[in-house]
């Protein structure tokens, strides 16, 4: 069995993969000094509580947090005798080129994005993942990673709002019921959910103008559905579009 870990800013996913399918999915927080044992702990828990009774022989990592990356490797060999597989570290080969800046580092939640994309719709895509950050992922004809854009995430947007201006309160992310907001939260939802929306078709547009062709938009993240609601934004939603990356690359690098 295989156990695909995505490791981001604010969460990580752990997924179990039969070799067909995903058979189990848990999200915990992301924090740098867990150590391999509590991982374990919390994992085994999971998976006798679903009784589930797998034996992991293959892992494959994805971190943008490198603290973290240690401890599970610690996991892997003690708990489950292997050697983890890196996304963006040597062992690892992508099936698909990096064009980018020479001594550029690309997030490898970008990388796997671009992987899993490729494989489901081909190239000629730009990949938007609603996460701490949001990010737009460019994938060439050929399925090569050629470049993107980063701004800031949704939810990181709130809290800097909220920090900044001491009266403006917490509020929930969602599709405003009119664009004028009569009241506070109503206004801030309004200007999140519409600022977004723009900022996506804005910066699709300009992609699709640089490039001179025609562009699909897939869209990933735990925000992404909120957004499809906007406007015609997206031409496929892919909830597991990472961990599927992953198993992906994990595939290409068993075969090579």
């Amino acid at each position: 069995m295989l156990l695909a870990i995505d490791c981001g800013n604010t969460n990580t996913v752990f997924a179990i993969h039969d070799g067909t399918e995903f058979i189990a999915v848990w999200r915990t927080a992301t924090e740098h000094q867990r150590t391999a044992d509590q991982y374990y702990v919390w994992l085994s828990s999971l998976m006798q509580m679903q009784k589930l009774e797998v034996e992991i022989t293959e892992v494959i990592i994805s971190s943008t947090v490198p603290r973290v990356v240690f401890n599970l490797r610690v996991l892997c060999d003690r708990y489950f005798n292997c050697r983890p597989l890196v996304v963006g570290k040597a062992g690892c080969t992508l099936p698909v080129d990096v064009r980018v800046d020479e001594g550029t580092q690309v997030g490898p939640d970008r990388l796997v994005n671009t992987v899993a994309g490729y494989t489901q719709f081909g190239g000629d895509l730009i990949v938007v993942d609603f996460g701490t950050a949001t990010t737009f992922d460019v994938v060439a004809k050929d399925g090569a990673y050629i470049g993107g854009v980063i701004a800031p995430g949704v939810n990181l947007s709130l809290e800097a709002l909220h920090n900044a201006a001491a009266a403006l309160p917490h509020v929930d992310v969602s599709k405003p019921e009119s664009v004028i907001g009569t009241n506070t939260v109503a206004c801030m939802q309004s200007g999140v959910f519409w600022g977004y929306v723009g900022l996506v078709r804005e910066i699709c547009a300009q992609i699709r103008a640089e490039r001179d062709r025609p562009m699909r938009v897939i869209s990933t993240g735990g925000l992404a559905p909120l957004f499809a609601q906007g406007a015609d934004l997206f031409d496929a939603w892919v909830d597991d579009l990472t961990m599927q990356g992953l198993v992906t690359i994990n595939a290409h690098n068993r075969e090579a």
